[in-house]
């Protein structure tokens, strides 16, 4: 989930492509009471580009068990990744869409070096991509010191199929223990409203192929839709439709966070 704001006390990057309204600490904290939830995992959105101040400043005052998911600069210091893994940062998060310069290769030399840098500390690199767009994912990847996450399912467009070639090699590098997929945001890869029925083959694929590298998130406040605005205790039920199998939910919603985030 992110934090945004307060707007009137932390300014937003000049870079940013939208302006969400607030979406504060109290607000999720009724959210998680109301499904049920333990743990949180806060991601840095992209409004406030490398300035981890505002998820910090959540995560200090959260009183459940958290982890963050920063952004950083590319030349961090080694000074300042301790500090962020003290504060229960477990992971940098790039983004490659959604931003004023989408990029139209994987920027490979970039995600290396951060990789290098972050090994020590068993950190991830969370990757906002169109999985669509990279039939070689799995090659391109595969030498990285540290573990991978693909955010929404692969956030493959809308019209995609399941044979998609950079969909299969998503799975691909899965299965080879390199990689987590987080099963969010259904709304952000259908043309369809709730259930998002378009998007259940994908997921279906993932869950049959690899559910031990699937983790689930609210992905609240849902920020930059131009959908209907989703209701949480839905997305969650309809996660769990897709799971089937209760020891499948719990692997994800509770097992496997616990592998990747440290909890």
């Amino acid at each position: 989930m992110h934090i945004c704001g307060p707007a009137a006390q932390y300014a937003y990057s000049e870079d940013r492509i939208y302006t969400p309204p607030d979406a504060l600490l109290p607000d999720y904290l009724l959210l998680a009471e109301t499904l049920g939830l333990q743990r949180v995992v806060f991601v840095q959105p992209s409004v406030y580009d490398t300035d981890n101040t505002v998820m910090l400043a959540a995560m200090e005052s959260c009183p459940l068990e958290n982890r963050g998911v920063a952004v950083v600069k590319a030349q961090v210091s080694e000074a300042e990744i301790e500090s962020l893994h003290q504060a229960g940062v477990r992971g940098v998060r790039l983004n490659l869409v959604d931003v004023t310069d989408p990029n139209a290769d994987l920027p490979l030399q970039k995600i290396e070096r951060l990789a290098v840098r972050i090994a020590r500390f068993d950190w991830h690199i969370e990757l906002l991509l169109h999985v669509d767009d990279f039939p070689n994912l799995d090659k391109d990847l595969s030498d990285l010191p540290v573990d991978v996450v693909i955010s929404h399912v692969g956030y493959f467009r809308p019209g995609s199929s399941p044979e998609n070639p950079g969909f299969q090699a998503l799975i691909r590098l899965m299965k080879s223990k390199r990689c987590w997929t987080k099963l969010t945001a259904p709304y952000r890869v259908s043309s369809e409203s709730h259930p998002y029925a378009d998007a259940r083959p994908f997921a279906g694929a993932l869950i049959e192929e690899a559910s031990e590298r699937l983790v689930w998130g609210s992905d609240w406040p849902h920020v930059r839709i131009s959908t209907q605005m989703p209701n949480d205790g839905e997305l969650l039920e309809l996660f769990l439709d897709w799971a089937g199998d209760p020891e499948i939910a719990h692997r994800i919603l509770v097992e496997n966070p616990a592998r990747l985030y440290g909890f």
